[in-house]
């Protein structure tokens, strides 16, 4: 079988797997946060930290919820690192140093899971699983849980109330991701995947040095880092290493966790708003954009000119033989795509196109289909710029699902919209300009000058992946990517759920003459359209001076 006929019947594969499982989990998911039940141990969590789960909650209530509990979870993972040395089951690895703590802090609890240490050499059994593997769980329940209020803010009208967070926060860990996680994690270990508690082992030598190797509960951390579209790994080499993904059909299984819940949110949004086609037309501005992309990538991947790549079937380097080129590119663009992060593949060893591509689907947003629950809302959001832009051009007052997009709306929108790039863009430039940080590139150039802006799209944008190449662990980044994760998650959840409110305090108007279908095909082309021009005009300056250069020359 050809290497590209290889990686055509693995996307075919995971389409159909994911349209299999769509539309039961979707539903599922509508029915988990739409029901008036309690389970008993949701009732337990709810007495042990003084939670009223039927208390209905306005934005700021619901706002304050997401920013203490969040802050509650930096502050615990950060001493629990700092106080690693003193821990039982810390492998002999010393506490992490302060500037490193509050990076990793940072990232796990924003789901962004950007890690600047050797997962295997730094941290022990109890940090990765009370700490690190716990995030994973809480952080993703966060994110569809803003997600979910925003849902509500378009289903329910003239009241500002947008449920409850905290218990929309338990459900989401305790029927949807911890069941998922278990059957996950059982077919991950049966596959190969290592779930273990042992210490380090010398294995032989390598290099003249002896090899070591420990292992580690790492099949339930692997299903988490997916499913929860987290993205940190138990090692360093992430998910090319084969105690995390030791097989093709671990590949594929892992690229199907990622997308899943993110998928049937689409699904979980139209049975809560009434109309099932509109989040079909949701998901079909998902799609095009996810299988461009792959198309794209394989194309960069395989066609690449030179006579070394074209002997070799496609630019090989970088990449596991195992999975093949087919299947670490459709890993790259899902991960990008969405906030996993997590990497079968060395994304600076990509063509440079191919590289331009990881970094773009960062800089759109995350939004095809995006992150748990950050996808579904970033999309949201998009589509109201859309609707806005549409009504301009017919001269009406535009509506989406029967809510009038006004002036407050849309400088919601427009705020959520302009503080990744504004992290992003600052940032880089700033570290372009200083002369210490320019002193972790590896690489010269145009290559250099991507690990900066990869680095830093990575981090605002709530990814975790890395271009590599980039030395970053230091004070420098570690401090300035930390801020970066922590403002790229929870500023925009700030105007997400304001926008939540706003559209639940209005009065339906009903659709006339004029409206435009926002269920059709046509909307979800304006849709990609939208999202397409808005980040290319906003990133095709840093683009052209990284990865254009560089593909192009």
């Amino acid at each position: 079988m050809s290497p590209v006929l290889s990686g055509v019947l693995q996307l075919l594969a995971l389409v159909a797997a994911l349209a299999l499982a769509h539309i039961p989990l979707g539903t599922y998911l509508a029915r988990v946060y739409s029901s008036p039940r309690h389970l008993r141990v949701e009732k337990w969590i709810y007495k042990g930290i003084g939670a009223d789960p039927d208390t209905g909650m306005r934005w700021p209530a619901y706002l304050r919820g997401v920013l203490a509990f969040s802050l509650a979870g930096v502050l615990f993972l950060y001493l629990l690192q700092r106080l690693q040395g003193v821990l039982p089951g810390s492998l002999g690895f010393a506490s992490i140093d302060p500037d490193q703590a509050f990076n990793t802090a940072a990232s796990f609890v924003s789901n962004t899971n950007w890690q600047s240490y050797y997962g295997e050499q730094a941290m022990g059994h109890v940090v990765q699983t009370a700490g690190l593997a716990v995030q994973n769980f809480v952080s993703a329940a966060v994110g569809t849980a803003v997600a979910v209020a925003l849902v509500r803010g378009f289903a329910r009208s003239r009241t500002g109330e947008l449920g409850n967070f905290w218990s929309d926060l338990v459900r989401g860990v305790v029927r949807v991701l911890v069941p998922l996680a278990v059957v996950g994690a059982v077919i991950l270990v049966a596959c190969g995947v290592v779930q273990n508690f042992s210490g380090i082992h010398e294995v032989g030598q390598f290099m003249g040095g002896p090899q070591q190797w420990n292992g580690g509960a790492v099949a339930s951390q692997e299903v988490i880092k997916e499913l929860g579209t987290n993205g940190g790994g138990y090692f360093n080499a992430n998910s090319a290493h084969p105690f995390e993904n030791p097989t093709p059909f671990t590949n594929l299984f892992e690229i199907f966790l990622i997308l899943l819940i993110p998928v049937s949110l689409t699904r979980t949004f139209g049975v809560m708003t009434g109309s099932v086609r509109q989040g079909y037309a949701i998901l079909g501005a998902m799609a095009a954009i996810w299988v461009s992309f792959v198309a794209l990538m394989m194309w960069t991947e395989f066609a690449h000119h030179g006579p070394a790549l074209q002997a070799a079937g496609g630019a090989t380097e970088g990449k596991e033989l195992r999975f093949g080129i087919g299947g670490s590119s459709i890993f790259a663009v899902s991960t990008t795509l969405t906030s996993t992060g997590a990497v079968d593949s060395f994304h600076s060893s990509y063509t440079g196109l191919g590289g331009g591509i990881t970094l773009l689907g960062m800089m759109l947003g995350e939004i095809a289909p995006g992150g748990v629950g950050s996808g579904l809302y970033g999309m949201l959001v998009m589509a109201v710029v859309a609707v806005f832009v549409a009504g301009l051009m017919v001269g009406r007052t535009p509506e989406y699902l029967g809510r009038k997009i006004g002036t407050r709306e849309i400088k919601y929108a427009a705020c959520y919209i302009l503080i990744t790039p504004a992290l992003v863009l600052v940032l880089t430039a700033a570290a372009m300009a200083l002369p210490t940080p320019g002193d972790s590139m590896t690489n010269g150039g145009a290559h250099g000058f991507s690990e900066i802006l990869y680095a830093y799209t990575s981090a605002a944008n709530n990814n975790g992946s890395a271009f590599a190449g980039l030395n970053a662990d230091t004070q420098w980044f570690n401090t300035t990517l930390g801020l970066a994760m922590l403002l790229g998650r929870f500023l925009p959840m700030v105007f997400v759920l304001a926008l939540a409110g706003s559209l639940a305090g209005q009065q339906p108007v009903p659709a006339g003459a004029g409206t435009l279908r926002t269920e059709k095909p046509l909307f979800s082309g304006l849709l990609v359209g939208a999202v397409l021009i808005i980040t290319g005009l906003t990133y095709f300056p840093a683009l052209a001076l990284g990865p254009l250069a560089e593909g192009l020359a």
